[in-house]
């Protein structure tokens, strides 16, 4: 199998064949029995060569499947750069190829065909044969079916999103692949099932549709480009010693004992040179004047893994243009500096080093329970084009993001760990969005097989978003900011007091606060933070949203300091408490009872005949307690009242929710509806679960 152009990896378009005469198609499985809802990985045999093997314009591959009692699913295959990996040392293990991925939803046996149409024509591949055998597999994250105002799982399993975000992830962020596992596995092993995580980062971390590049970053200096008879170079010019830096954001890795050669071409006028360094020494003689070609060869020793610096100086004064940068094996096989293709359009083309990231991130989230929002695409490289509806832009807009999202679905689509496709991070909300929204969430509900949520968010509020009807989920961002109002000091106020906000604009959807926490005035992270030794705001957060109607809890931003302080652990205490709650088929509804002292707030959710309760001291608010350095005083004879319950005897079970376990069971009578709570000694929060007694 071979696929000889691949964008990303080739160095120069221009000079790719035309798809050849042979339209042999293959297909193989990597296995005859899959367990229901597991991936199947299908590998498909295409010799043919495309400009962008991205764009179903030029070739259009595809898998048909029938199943057991005729269902059909017609998946879009993937061009896909296999890798091998130890760690955050990842190299390309062979050269490009086709996939398709498929998880098949109901046991049987399946038949699969793959299809291909392109300009030249049509071809088909012999068919496959496979098994689907039963699994205990919960399935796809849904809306609930009788509670919309939650999740549930295809089984009709509940679902409470128990999570935070984990954005910025890649080899030069603090969350490696390697750490953002590490995560993962802490995050399983405390409750947490819910990642919002980022596909769109830019030139910083992983960014699916980036334009990383090896000549300077989004924020910082960059060199001259220059453009002649078409094509983009890299200019030097001035003294002897002027030089640019060959710099790709990620480390370029290399196999230890293997040699490459590194080329390129160069315009040098009078009587400039070009030196080409690595780590620091002159690779051969400098260029000369003329248009020439470059070849240098380069070796790495038996313990280099990662390629040295590089750098392009001028051997002698004057004016150099570079171009077509490119590192290969011997000077065969992928191509290692894609960053300095110079000439990689802004949209329509896919970073295959992250999109393996994003592999890895699906599959250790499969692992370990936990449920992914996408955000899938990269805001300024769209939201500029989006101001008008009428405007072709527009049009242009929605075409590249419906392709980056046929990518999404033919890649990662199968995982049952991937619960939403978030569109964008904060667009502005003030933009006519709403035809995108209906015309990319209608092509993501026929695309996509195992119909994922849809989801979008704004830098401020977006109620139009919120109610669009091709849009599955609401969110809504904020955070404990000191310009706000007193809400700030108080994160169980503040986060209840935006969901109640968020509910009122969205009837009928599942919501969720999936950007929160503490920050200065300029959006930065608070000074206050670090000072929070036990994050109570964090804790508070947590619990408070849990008890407001929301699908899940406030969703904090600051993963590395969640992590650096072990932020983790106040996931279980809640994830305990929640456990068994069937949120998906309950009535429940937010409340507020009284307390019997007024430094006490209640949040708690009721349906006809239970509820969860949330009790906190006023006096505990993080800001008294970390920034006035009071120290709440313990309270005593609280008690709450609860209404509209049916006559009868209720288990009454108080928890500890720092440690997160029972420390007192009750069993009261309700009369008149009404049912006394009266709470144990607490000095910052606790909370219960009201429910029938054992026979009623």
């Amino acid at each position: 199998m071979s696929l000889r152009c691949f964008p990303l990896f080739a160095a120069a378009l221009a000079a790719l064949q035309p798809a050849s005469a042979q339209r042999a198609l293959t297909l193989a499985g990597d296995r005859d029995q899959v367990p229901r809802c597991d991936p199947l990985e299908l590998r498909i045999g295409l010799d043919l060569s495309y400009a962008n093997p991205y764009d179903p314009a030029q070739v259009d591959l595809r898998v048909e499947l029938q199943g057991p009692g005729g269902r059909s699913v017609t998946l879009p295959a993937f061009c896909f750069q296999p890798y091998e990996r130890r760690a955050d040392w990842i190299y390309p293990a062979e050269p490009a190829g086709w996939r398709a991925r498929f998880a098949p939803d109901q046991a049987g046996p399946w038949r699969a065909v793959a299809k291909l149409t392109d300009p030249a024509g049509d071809a088909v591949s012999p068919p496959l044969s496979f098994t689907c055998v039963p699994s205990n597999s919960h399935g796809y994250l849904r809306v609930a079916r009788a509670r919309p105002r939650y999740f549930e799982l295809d089984d009709g399993t509940p679902f409470f999103a128990i999570g935070q975000d984990l954005c910025f992830i890649g080899p030069a962020q603090y969350v490696t692949l390697a750490r953002a596992e590490s995560i993962f596995e802490k995050l399983h092993q405390n409750g947490a099932n819910y990642l919002r995580v980022w596909t769109c980062c830019g030139d910083w971390a992983m960014g699916i549709e980036s334009t990383k590049s090896a000549w300077g970053r989004s924020w910082g200096p960059k060199p001259s480009i220059v453009t002649r008879e078409g094509r983009r170079w890299v200019e030097l010019a001035g003294e002897a010693g002027t030089a640019v830096a060959v710099d790709p954001p990620y480390r370029v890795a290399l196999r230890p004992g293997t040699r490459y050669q590194l080329s390129g071409q160069v315009q040098a006028e009078g009587a400039a040179t070009l030196v080409i360094e690595a780590g620091g020494a002159a690779l051969g003689e400098p260029v000369a004047a003329g248009a020439q070609e470059f070849r240098r060869e380069l070796a790495a020793g038996p313990n280099d893994r990662w390629l040295p610096p590089l750098r392009l100086r001028l051997g002698a004064t004057g004016k150099v243009l570079v171009r077509g940068i490119s590192l290969r094996e011997a000077g065969t096989g992928p191509e290692l500096l894609w960053e300095a293709d110079l000439d990689r359009p802004a949209r329509g083309v896919y970073n295959q080093l992250d999109c393996y990231l994003l592999d890895q991130l699906v599959e250790s989230a499969r692992r370990n329970g936990i449920y992914l929002q996408l955000c899938l695409l990269e805001r300024d490289k769209y939201m500029g084009a989006l101001k008008d509806p009428a405007d072709p832009a527009y049009d242009r807009a929605i075409h590249d993001a419906k392709q980056l999202l046929r990518y999404a679905v033919a890649r990662w689509g199968y995982a049952t760990s991937v619960a939403s496709w978030e569109f964008w991070n904060e667009e502005d909300p003030g933009l006519p969005t709403e035809r995108f929204y209906a015309e990319a969430g209608e092509y993501l509900a026929n695309l996509d097989p195992w119909h994922h949520l849809r989801a979008t968010s704004a830098w401020g509020p977006a109620p139009k978003d919120w109610r669009h009807p091709q849009l599955d989920v609401a969110d809504l961002h904020w955070y404990l900011r000191p310009n706000w109002n007193e809400l700030w000091m108080d994160a169980a106020a503040a986060a209840h007091d935006r969901a109640r906000f968020l509910l009122a604009q969205c009837p009928g959807k599942p919501a969720l606060l999936s950007e929160f926490g503490l920050a200065d005035e300029k959006w930065g992270l608070s000074p206050f933070m670090a000072q929070d030794k036990e994050l109570a705001h964090h804790h508070d957060a947590l619990w408070a949203s849990a008890m407001s109607g929301l699908a899940g809890t406030a969703m904090f931003w600051w993963w590395e300091r969640l992590d650096e302080q072990n932020g983790y652990r106040h996931y279980k205490p809640l994830a305990d408490f929640v456990a068994g709650i069937p949120f998906n088929t309950l009535a429940l509804r937010p409340i507020t009872p009284p307390a019997g002292d007024p430094r006490v707030r209640v949040y708690g959710l009721q349906a006809p005949d239970r509820a969860c309760l949330w009790l906190s001291s006023a006096e505990a608010a993080w800001h008294r307690v970390v920034v006035d350095k009071r120290v709440p005083p313990e309270l005593e004879s609280v008690s709450v009242e609860l209404a509209e319950l049916p006559d009868g005897d209720y288990r009454v079970v108080w928890w500890d929710t720092w440690e997160g376990k029972p420390t007192r069971q009750t069993t009261l009578r309700a009369a008149g509806g009404r049912l006394e709570l009266a709470a144990p000694p607490f000095a910052r929060d606790v909370a219960c679960r009201v429910e029938p007694a054992a026979g009623r």
